[in-house]
């Protein structure tokens, strides 16, 4: 019954909303976070309708009966208790199995979102556990979060290098509870690099193997920001092993050589990313999903070394990875050889392959009508403002096709800790201008950059006069881009002789990188369209 007052504590709020497509009420947390909601329903718990008493006690009881149903289960001795990740109660080897979805880094601030129901769970039975409800509000001192960045005066202390310190010993206590030949199952799903390598240093520092990654779909493909960022669609399901002696003790005599290392991992990838692309696992998923077979590598040793004797560092290998991946990416994007293309138009193709959401998501939530709002603000965005990357990921994807990110400001805008692809709109200056040197900064305000397009779309392009000419772009990706414009803004006799009588149809890697990008812009984009629109042409 306590229970059945916390789940109506989800809706009984005026933080819950209708769902109009399902006419019912939607909870407070379709995601984690309390939302701001500018108008709300609220359920009667008295009635037989949604949000109603009998309606949450059904669910319940529901799952009670089904977990209570798991016969196969009745062998196992059971042992449930309140204990921290970094001081269990269980003994040394004694279980066989770890599976555990650790926090994400940053990205929640679970002890805080958990008050919403704790609050109400010691109002109904701190009687009979006054042990576990002892506190007013969830005790979130030793909650291994990193939230120092984001709630500063409470959480000063979460810092990055906190964070590891605590997930390492909480990997450590773990790996002494589990057998030496358990089988550990740790879910991570993070869309920075930075909350990876704080997660997977803890996991090999603390004598972990890491033997592979799986995708599991776990996300919706539409929820908030899925879209135009890096959003992982899937949750990635490391699976390892206890790197140490049957004794228990932890292996640290195992030196790997680095070139060995770094020989084996191309392997290694060209294997794994083809069969997660015919699973449809593609973009930021597929990234996430190589560390498993790329850390196989790294991890089974104590330490890797350099022939001086330097000891490499995850980082430094997991950039390795990322330029593993992204040249196999980029061999599957373009079927073949890649080194005739430019740096802008090899990061292009890597980095649109990046926010693929794929063909492996869960599709659209319960609140679909909801969902699609955001969605169409997401895709609004996204079109005003380009296809938005972490800082971090993109530099070390450049890195990884040998591209540089300072040398392309008119691709390319940084702006703090996220990077931005540039839309195609954003270029029609610097690459339409009568003076094509005269090129705008990254810090031009973007309706300036957007202005000229803007013009050219009004005019027909008549600043050109009756015969524009176009002077031809110093890449492949340039010139794309140009044909691109031109379709768009209705020149269809420009279109025609800069393709043909400039020579620029003539080249093959043209409309090689025309149809791959054709496969990268997501759907509905004016980019998708534009490129489409040019491939069409090619026949004529």
């Amino acid at each position: 019954m306590a229970l059945t007052i916390d789940r109506q504590a989800n809706t009984l709020t005026s933080l819950s909303r209708w769902n109009t497509v399902g006419e019912k009420i939607e909870g407070v947390f379709s995601r984690q976070a309390l939302p701001l909601v500018w108008d709300f329903c609220e359920g009667n718990p008295f009635s037989s309708s949604t949000g109603s008493y009998g309606g949450a006690l059904n669910w319940v009881t529901d799952v009670c009966e089904t977990e209570s149903s798991l016969k196969s289960l009745d062998f196992l001795e059971r042992n449930v208790g309140l204990a921290t990740a970094t001081h269990h109660f269980l003994s040394d080897d004694a279980a066989h199995v770890l599976f555990t979805d650790p926090p994400y880094y940053d990205a929640i601030a679970y002890g805080d979102l958990s008050d919403f129901f704790y609050v109400w769970l010691r109002r109904s039975i701190l009687d009979d556990y006054p042990s576990l409800l002892s506190t007013n509000l969830v005790d979130k001192n030793e909650e291994i979060v990193q939230l120092s960045k984001r709630y500063p005066r409470p959480y000063s202390h979460k810092t990055k290098e906190w964070f590891e310190i605590k997930m390492e010993k909480a990997m450590n206590e773990a790996r002494r509870v589990l057998s030496p030949d358990g089988l550990g199952i740790i879910v991570f799903a993070h869309k920075s690099t930075s909350g990876w390598e704080a997660m997977l240093s803890a996991m090999i520092n603390a004598g972990w193997t890491v033997l592979a990654s799986w995708p599991i779909d776990t996300e919706m493909s539409s929820r908030m920001n899925a879209m135009g960022t890096a959003s992982l669609a899937s949750s990635i399901h490391l699976v390892c092993r206890p790197r140490e002696h049957p004794s228990g003790e932890v292996r640290t005599d195992d030196v790997g050589d680095w070139r060995e290392v770094l020989s084996e991992l191309p392997q290694r990838i060209h294997d794994w990313l083809p069969r997660l692309a015919q699973e449809g696992v593609v973009g930021a998923d597929a990234i996430f999903s190589c560390l498993g077979p790329a850390l196989e590598i790294y991890s089974r040793y104590s330490r890797v070394e350099k022939a001086s004797g330097e000891q490499v560092s995850l980082s430094e290998y997991l950039q390795e990875v990322w330029a593993a991946v992204s040249r196999e990416a980029l061999g599957t994007i373009f079927s073949g050889d890649t080194s005739s293309f430019e740096e802008d138009a090899r990061l292009t193709a890597m980095w649109l392959w990046t926010l693929t959401a794929g063909a492996n998501g869960n599709g659209n939530s319960k609140d679909d009508q909801a969902v699609e709002e955001e969605d169409e603000k997401a895709l609004s965005k996204s079109k005003l403002s380009g296809f938005v990357l972490e800082f971090d990921a993109a530099r070390k994807i450049a890195q990884g096709i040998g591209a540089h990110l300072d040398k392309l400001p008119h691709l390319v805008e940084i702006k703090g800790s996220t990077a931005r692809l540039l839309p195609v709109a954003a270029r029609a200056r610097y690459l339409l201008g009568k003076e094509p040197d005269a090129v705008p900064t990254s810090r031009r305000p973007q309706v300036q950059q957007l202005s000229f397009f803007d013009e050219l779309l009004e005019s027909g392009g008549s600043e050109w006069g009756e015969d524009p000419e176009v002077q031809l772009g110093q890449t492949v990706l340039d010139r794309l881009h140009q044909s691109m414009l031109l379709f768009a803004a209705g020149r269809s006799e420009a279109l025609k002789r800069f393709i043909v009588a400039e020579g620029v149809g003539r080249d093959a890697r043209f409309w090689s990188l025309a149809q791959a990008l054709s496969a990268l812009y997501p759907p509905g984009t004016d980019e998708k369209r534009w490129v489409d629109g040019v491939l069409a042409r090619k026949k004529g």
